[in-house]
């Protein structure tokens, strides 16, 4: 009870000195909080979405794509309607449905604007039916009557300005065609986002599918007292056929399954950042507790004189920690509620709608936030409270504070060394490995022993490096910029940890800016080699769409083009001459795409590969099979004929485009695949005629100006589309580990803070022989900037280390370039001054605003 007692006095006489520690374990606990809140309610409103929508058993064909994935071919698979009545003949069937569902669609309004999602959801298209009020109603108007009528989802009528009688064209691959809205439906559950479209039974077969009689799904509903599992043996043993049964329950997991990698994807990424922000927070709360029991050595001795224990004086320490942690943890958890509800408002304006009805908060995530936080304080107080034990009774003799150890910063440097050493080693042989999957783990290794060496060496650099930026940067302020860089230089390891949590953050931007940077260099470099094509017309928002063959013929008609080329992705199993099967299909173009994307051939000619019964294949693929021009290959297609096609080149693998691909001639695809089994062009190249190349690009864009699901782009536009979205993802990297930055910043404030109350005397003293509050001011603040410069320096230069190793794994999957982007590194450099600036605002205003004989009396 006593060291409880004694705990608690000083964890309340020092809980302004303690504050910013406790914000840096309520952030990185409320960004694990807020991570856990947000993807569990995003979990909800699936999982609530698909069990509403589920029939108590589906009927859908067995190779049929996932709901929301857009099929190559344009058209979704169906099966005739006979399939309705055998389903609705099935003992235990109160009744049975024939539903169309398509997600190929594009509907577009009077002014030509693009209805769909902008978050990535698809479009869904059908008819409507029975099942569909078990999540949806009809808010206004009824549903379509016929073929120039359609009904719209509510939510996105509202985000489009939309109202009965509007007119909207749906762009499908059997054709385009137009109908007014004559209902609104709205949605009885949270829609995340999609965007949804009914049109009358006849009308959706025969515009989305392109036949009447067949349908996609069919929902079959149970008798009373019929159980999902005893309907789908009874419907399965009535229809019978290549065809999927699925009770309400198996719907609802397949679609969670098709939603949950993107989801775990995201949670994972955002806990690794939250991780990196706890990392920081350790070297923050090691300092404060250093700081506070250097500061209060006198007072240890005391207590060690009058008979507490080691063990008694480090427990004092460690409960003050849990003290911490539990009230840093409990704050962050409650943060973390809050973030996550901002996170959903901040992706409701981005267009996916998540309602905080949805808000799940599982009692594991207050139990992960608080254990995180503890632990990770306790854990970062363990050194700092062995330290305190260690003090002697006769401290209470001297003067506050203890003097630096030589022998542990002379092993400390060893240790610093050896370990950089060996990461430095690891990063090497990573950049010289063969394999990628053997260059990655010593990548890993690398970057931890490369990191921890540089945390360890730190309080050792100290020295070297701020003489160097005192003598830069400092001297020009004449003796305030000298007592700056002393006050720096006095204790070397509480200077390196400060600059250690500035590094972490920045060595992760410094890394992801070189290889971002060298990613875009690499592919500029590739495209200018390989890309022979004027023009690129693809999806946009890479969203995958299929070019439908009205927007190809406008493509073909486009006045100034020499040639367009189709580019199609075509499913097949493969057998080498060796017996092995690889289920890797095919790529089916025309020959002018051996001139559109220049490949070095390591044997044959390529434009042979296009001619009837041919093929070409990669060198990779080539030599793991022993293949030779001149060998036969069977293809399999899927839906279609087995081929036997003859290799006519074998292309070069040590490429970024279309690496591993195996080409042939879409006449020869034709000729073993069905019509309908046909994939449309996933993308299409085209080639202006001699100097017309501005007016054919602006042709291009007049063809497709009605549909703008597409985009065309010629090789400058490509490049900066490529440049955009590695900066996007790159903004979206740095503004998570901004986190990281900001705890880091705090590490900043409180070591000045503490080293302000630390050199309370000294600070009187100096003012009352004639420093100036603003000279004051002046000190603490340039002091401030060069920890920050010294931890910007040490995170940039470990920082291009690994983005450099990492850049030469790239090499060996095309991305051969590095390049450092110098413009980042200056500016990140330049902006941690500034970072220094702010963070000494607070504790050079309190030294300023000292009464000067006050100060001269703290003992």
């Amino acid at each position: 009870m006593t060291v409880l007692r004694t705990s608690l006095r000083n964890f309340f006489a020092h809980k302004g000195r303690m504050a910013l520690s406790a914000v840096a374990v309520l952030l990185s606990v409320a960004f694990v909080s807020g991570t856990l809140v947000f993807t569990d309610t995003m979990n909800t409103t699936f999982d609530k979405l698909f069990a509403a929508s589920a029939a108590d058993v589906t009927v859908s064909p067995k190779s049929a794509a996932t709901d929301d994935e857009v099929p190559q071919t344009g058209r979704p698979e169906s099966m005739p309607a006979s399939v309705v009545e055998r389903a609705e003949a099935a003992e235990g069937v109160k009744s049975a449905e024939g539903a169309v569902v398509s997600t190929s669609v594009t509907v577009v309004d009077a002014d030509n604007k693009n209805m769909g999602s902008t978050t990535g959801a698809p479009t869904f298209a059908g008819n409507w039916t029975r099942n569909d009020l078990r999540s949806m109603e009809i808010a206004s108007g009824h549903a379509p009557r016929g073929p120039t009528e359609v009904m719209v989802d509510a939510d996105t009528a509202e985000k489009h300005g939309l109202r009965l009688g509007d007119e909207l064209r749906t762009i499908a691959v059997t054709g385009d065609f137009t109908a007014k809205i004559s209902g609104i439906a709205a949605f009885r559950v949270t829609n995340p986002g999609a965007a949804v479209v009914y049109f009358d039974t006849a009308t959706a077969q025969r515009e989305l599918l392109g036949a009447e009689g067949r349908f996609t799904h069919v929902y079959v509903a149970a008798d009373a007292g019929v159980g999902h599992e005893r309907l789908k043996r009874s419907v399965a043993s009535a229809v019978e056929g290549p065809y999927r049964f699925q009770t309400q329950a198996e719907a609802a997991d397949a679609g969670r399954e098709d939603v949950a990698g993107f989801l775990d994807v995201m949670k994972y990424a955002m806990l690794g950042f939250a991780g990196i922000a706890f990392l920081v927070g350790i070297f923050l709360i090691v300092n404060t507790f250093s700081m506070l029991v250097a500061q209060r050595t006198r007072e240890i001795g005391l207590m060690r004189a009058i008979g507490s224990s080691r063990r008694q004086i480090n427990r004092s320490v460690l409960v003050e920690a849990v003290l911490l942690g539990i009230v840093g943890s409990v704050l962050g958890v409650g943060a973390g509620v809050g973030l996550a509800v901002g996170l959903m408002e901040l992706m409701s304006s981005m267009g996916m709608e998540l309602s905080t009805r949805d808000l799940t908060v599982r009692w594991t995530t207050p139990a992960i936030g608080l254990l995180l936080g503890v632990v990770v304080t306790v854990l970062a107080a363990y050194v700092p409270a062995r330290r305190a034990g260690k003090v002697s009774p006769m401290a209470a003799l001297r003067n506050a504070g203890t003097p630096a150890d030589g022998k542990a910063g002379l092993v400390r440097g060893i240790v610093g060394l050896v370990l950089t050493g060996a990461g430095g080693a690891a990063l090497y042989v990573a950049a010289r490995a063969d394999q990628a999957a053997e260059g990655s783990m010593f990548l890993g290794v690398g970057v931890v022993l490369s990191l921890l060496g540089f945390v360890v060496v730190g309080p050792v650099l100290a020295g070297g490096v701020v003489k160097v930026l005192g003598a830069l940067l400092l001297r020009v302020f004449g003796p305030v910029g000298r007592m700056a860089e002393r006050n720096a230089l006095r204790n070397p390891r509480r200077t390196g940890a400060t600059g250690a949590a500035l590094m972490i953050g920045l060595a992760l931007v410094a890394c992801l800016a070189v290889v971002g940077s060298s990613m875009v260099a690499s592919a500029t470099e590739e495209l200018d080699k390989s890309v022979g094509a004027d023009f690129i017309v693809q999806s946009a928002g890479n969203e995958g769409r299929p070019i439908v063959p009205q927007a190809q013929a406008a493509l073909e008609r486009t006045p100034g083009i020499a040639h367009v080329t189709e580019y199609k992705l075509v499913e097949a199993e493969l057998t080498s001459p060796d017996g092995k099967k690889e289920d890797e299909g095919v790529i089916a173009a025309d020959p002018t795409y051996a001139t559109d994307l220049r490949r070095e051939t390591v044997a044959g000619e390529l434009t042979a590969a296009y001619g009837k019964d041919a093929m070409s294949v990669g060198s990779d693929y080539a030599q793991r099979h022993g293949v030779k021009v001149g060998d036969t290959i069977a293809v399999a297609f899927k839906g279609g004929e087995t081929a036997r096609l003859k290799v006519a080149a074998i292309t070069s693998d040590d490429t970024n485009v279309d690496k591993g691909a195996k080409y042939t001639g879409i006449t020869t695809a034709g000729r073993y695949l069905p019509a309908e089994k046909m994939p449309q062009s996933m993308i299409m190249f085209a080639k202006a005629e001699e100097g017309k190349e501005s007016e054919a690009y602006a042709a291009l864009k007049e063809s497709l100006a009605g549909y703008p699901q597409y985009k065309v782009q010629n090789q400058t536009d490509f490049k900066q589309d490529l440049k955009d979205q590695i900066g996007q993802l790159l903004n979206i990297v740095y503004g998570l580990l901004a986190l990281a930055i900001i705890v880091a910043v705090l590490g900043v404030v409180n070591t000045l803070a503490l080293s302000v109350v630390e050199r309370t005397r000294e600070i009187g003293l100096m003012r009352a022989i004639g420093l100036s509050r603003r000279q004051l001011r002046r000190m603490i603040r340039l002091e401030s900037v060069v920890i920050a410069l010294f931890g910007a320096l040490l995170g940039l230069v470990l920082g291009m280390g690994w983005g450099t190793a990492a850049q030469k794994l790239l090499a060996l999957e095309g991305l051969g370039v590095l390049d450092i982007p110098w413009p980042t590194i200056l500016t990140v450099f330049v902006g941690s001054a500034f970072v220094g600036l702010f963070a000494a605002l607070v504790p050079a205003f309190r030294a300023g605003r000292m009464n000067v004989l006050n100060a001269i009396a703290t003992e």
